[in-house]
């Protein structure tokens, strides 16, 4: 879909592109009739009247926006993107910019989001979450007229637009390769939602460095809520043979699993270690101590604007590596001295 021009409402609505301009900047020049039907041509093609004028002259709306497909329940709960959202905010801040966030049920509802935006120039450039393999939304941000977009993921999954990502893949084996010196040969990894590329990423490291120490690993997939993470958890430990550690793809459903240790008696981490990921203060509230892979999400967050910023002033795409999450141990690892 390109840019809506002046002169397409013209065509449309049978008058001149001076009669256009009138009319959207609400300027005299037209009969009130006129201005009725060019606007409720521009309203059928797709361009807000209150984001025509200043589209027109070139002007910049100073808001960037970022869609978000999630359970509105779990930003309330889900440290990751409240420290995200604060290292965004950091960026615009400093610039004066204003941050266009919307959460919405489905990935077709996002799609749409951006196409009204786009159509309407309602931001000047837009950051894109929770890549996927063959993503339908990246073809929006392909092309002369697109709006420039930053994606948080890995280059693999950014179909050349330019890419924030953190190395999940470096991180997976390197915790599993610790776990592994520490004599557990059991290792389960709680996964989040399949569809999401990083959650992908991780999947593969694991299963190819459990694959190469000669351990036993198994994943569980969940939708990230604290909910699914206890209820992995339980399935995990309730076998004859459990898992002797587990490495979970967030801070929420780390801590649900070791609330479920502890209903079932196991203790950690004699019994069963544990990892998390992102590394929020949740992990240092915990008793034991969450261990987890760490890395600095507001400073993620801060690159990430920073990047859009660089593109909405006619950078070229590029790909930039923010951090690889490193193990920091804790209460919730120990060595596994003998065999279940």
């Amino acid at each position: 879909m390109s840019r809506i021009t002046i002169a397409d409402i013209a065509r449309q609505a049978g008058v001149s592109t001076g009669a256009v301009s009138y009319a959207l900047n609400n300027r005299p020049g037209v009969s009130e009739r006129t201005r009725a039907r060019i606007l409720s041509v521009a309203a059928e093609l797709g361009w807000h009247p209150s984001s025509a004028a200043r589209s027109l002259s070139g002007e910049r709306t100073e808001t960037v926006g970022l869609v978000l497909a999630r359970d509105p329940g779990m930003l309330g709960v889900e440290s990751f993107y409240m420290q995200f959202l604060a290292g965004i905010e950091s960026e615009l801040s400093k610039r004066s910019y204003a941050l266009m966030l919307q959460v919405v049920p489905d990935l077709d509802t996002e799609i749409s989001t951006y196409e009204s935006w786009r159509a309407a120039r309602r931001v000047d450039g837009v950051i894109i979450v929770d890549p996927r393999d063959e993503d339908p939304r990246l073809g929006l941000f392909v092309g002369e007229s697109a709006l420039p977009a930053v994606v948080v993921g890995d280059t693999s999954l950014a179909r050349g637009i330019t890419n924030i990502w953190t190395d999940d893949a470096a991180a997976v084996r390197e915790s599993v390769r610790y776990l592994f010196a520490m004599g557990h040969r059991h290792i389960a990894r709680v996964g989040g939602v399949e569809s999401f590329g990083h959650t992908l990423i991780r999947d593969r490291a694991f299963e190819d460095e459990v694959g190469a120490l000669g351990a036993q690993g198994v994943i569980c997939r969940t939708d990230y809520t604290a909910v699914q993470g206890a209820s992995a958890t339980r399935t995990l430990l309730t076998n004859s043979e459990w898992p002797s550690a587990i490495i979970y793809d967030n801070d929420i459903m780390a801590v649900a699993g070791l609330g479920v240790a502890s209903e079932m008696g196991m203790r950690v981490p004699q019994e069963v270690s544990m990892i998390a990921w992102d590394d929020s203060p949740l992990c240092e509230a915990t008793f034991p101590r969450l261990s987890a892979l760490s890395h600095d999400v507001t400073r993620y967050g801060a690159h990430v604007a920073r990047r859009l910023f660089d593109r909405i002033e006619g950078a070229a795409p590029g790909s930039f590596l923010d951090s690889t999450p490193r193990l920091r141990t804790r209460g919730t690892i120990a060595r596994r001295v003998t065999d279940q």
